[in-house]
């Protein structure tokens, strides 16, 4: 970690947990035979695109979701999609609180309002405004309406904060994310299944 002022964490997969098989599992109790080529970690159709960055309602994606099913319940629909959610580790907060006094910390995450409006209920709108305020910034692609891996994205969240990219990491668990922003000029970790964040900073939370 020498020489880095700034850190650039990704959400899914990085702080909050996810399971990636569950959706497409769960589509496919829907009627959805193709599931696996409609979603996955490693790539998504264009409505996934499309919802992720604010460019459709979470309505039209829904109808759109149901068109490929053989179900006419949206709110089943709703469930199988956020069944990706899992839990965000206490740990892994309390560990971000203590590097704001070393780095400066941001959030960058491809997700949709469907699962944000979801994590909000689930983990409780105080927490969420709490976890939030913890970072310097937070942009998700659904508001900004820019996703990873586009390199618009990064050069986003640099310019607008002047960061030094010789001196930021990036820290992400799809390797085609990692990619680009090595590709870049970012310095970067790809965040495997065998690795939790707590275990990058041990030395310095320590």
């Amino acid at each position: 970690m020498n020489n880095i002022d700034t850190l650039i964490f990704d959400f899914g997969g990085v702080i909050i947990n996810l399971d990636y098989s569950k959706p497409v599992d769960e589509f496919k109790k829907l009627g959805i035979a193709d599931s696996k080529k409609l979603y996955s970690k490693k790539e998504q159709t264009k409505l996934f695109d499309s919802l992720e960055c604010g460019q459709i309602s979470d309505e039209n994606f829904l109808n759109e979701i149901r068109k490929k099913s053989k179900t006419n319940d949206l709110e089943l629909i709703r469930k199988a999609w956020n069944s990706i959610l899992l839990n965000i580790p206490e740990e892994r907060v309390r560990l971000i609180k203590k590097l704001r006094s070393k780095y400066k910390i941001f959030l960058l995450s491809n997700t949709n309002a469907i699962h944000l409006k979801e994590i909000i209920s689930s983990y409780g709108e105080k927490k969420w405004r709490n976890f939030i305020s913890i970072f310097n910034e937070v942009y998700f692609s659904n508001q900004i309406g820019m996703r990873k891996p586009n390199e618009d994205v990064f050069f986003y969240v640099i310019n607008k904060n002047k960061l030094d990219i010789s001196k930021t990491l990036f820290i992400d668990d799809s390797l085609q994310h990692i990619e680009v922003a090595k590709k870049i000029g970012l310095k970067t970790h790809h965040l495997t299944n065998s690795e939790d964040i707590i275990g990058l900073f041990l030395e310095i939370i320590q």
